[in-house]
């Protein structure tokens, strides 16, 4: 979906899976497209309804955070759309996991006893919990693939200062937390996130979407300990789902890599996964509100007169 400048708008951005607007008196409009990424790669096919589950399920995520940290958002004009917000961004995601999954089990499973400089305790299995969460931060990549880093990397970096840090430790733990008891209602685990964090001035913003399917993973409650026990893969919500059909077909976004041809039966079966999840965790029907381009410009148009005024 490609819009024409709103009024005032000072620049834009078209990200992986996102297009921002940045518009005067420090307000953005993000637009959550219907693209797919993996291996910080576009996939060739657009995922129907995507965009509306991330977009609506970030703002209700959002609304049952914000008594835990501000955050950016400010109005969803459209199904698929938010406005809030411009903060300086800090250029690292703060994943927080619970579980020993993707990523982190990779590692483990290579040998590895540290990620992001936490040490890893001996003796786990795939999707086991970790004790208590662990953050395990990444850089955020303007380009290419996002990096590991430790905390103690970050703050000798400047990435953050020691001070900030806390907070943003503080915050993200209290997020999970937060994000674990709404899907423990909904008979879920929320096994691993990320966040994003910006400021504006002093203050520290909860940024960007929290909890979806693309930032986050979650399990089915029910049977998790007989699945565990016998050593059986975990009925998961997530988009890991994508990424292992990319490593079974022999892609994982490296240099000579072809990603495989997305057929229309796997671009439904994505799509409906994304359904599913946003109506296990929001515990309501999900309700397709396609919009027009013109549609949606008008909206976004409305609501940043309002914002203004």
């Amino acid at each position: 979906m490609k819009l024409q400048s709103f009024p005032q708008q000072k620049s834009e951005y078209h990200g992986k899976v996102r297009d921002v607007y940045y518009i005067e008196n420090q307000l953005l409009v993000m637009i959550a497209s219907d693209r797919i990424s993996a291996f910080d790669v576009i996939l060739p096919r657009p995922i129907p309804f995507k965009g509306q589950v991330l977009n609506q399920i970030a703002a209700y995520m959002l609304e049952k955070t914000a008594d835990i940290c501000p955050n950016w958002l400010l109005d969803t004009p459209a199904p698929n759309v938010a406005i809030g917000k411009e903060c300086t961004p800090f250029k690292i995601e703060m994943v927080v996991r619970g579980n020993l999954v993707g990523h982190a089990w990779r590692t483990y499973q290579a040998g590895g006893r540290k990620l992001c400089g936490v040490t890893l305790p001996e003796h786990m299995v795939e999707n086991d919990f970790f004790p208590t969460p662990i953050i395990t931060p990444s850089t955020k990549a303007s380009e290419g693939h996002d990096e590991d880093i430790s905390k103690e990397e970050i703050i000798k970096q400047g990435l953050a200062s020691a001070e900030d840090w806390l907070v943003l430790e503080k915050y993200a733990l209290a997020l999970f937390e937060r994000g674990k008891e709404i899907a423990a209602k909904q008979g879920l685990i929320l096994v691993d996130t990320k966040y994003e964090f910006g400021k504006i001035g002093d203050t520290i913003y909860l940024m960007d979407e929290i909890h979806t399917p693309d930032s986050s993973r979650y399990f089915y409650a029910d049977g998790f300990e007989e699945r565990q026990a016998k050593k059986e893969k975990q009925k998961q919500l997530s988009k890991e789902f994508v990424r292992e059909w990319l490593i079974e077909n022999n892609f994982m976004g490296k240099e000579g890599q072809t990603v495989p041809k997305m057929s229309d039966e796997w671009i439904d079966t994505i799509s409906k996964r994304y359904i599913e999840l946003y109506e296990k965790v929001i515990g309501a029907p999900f309700k397709p509100e396609p919009k027009t381009t013109e549609e949606t410009y008008d909206l976004i148009c409305s609501s940043l007169l309002k914002l203004k005024d």
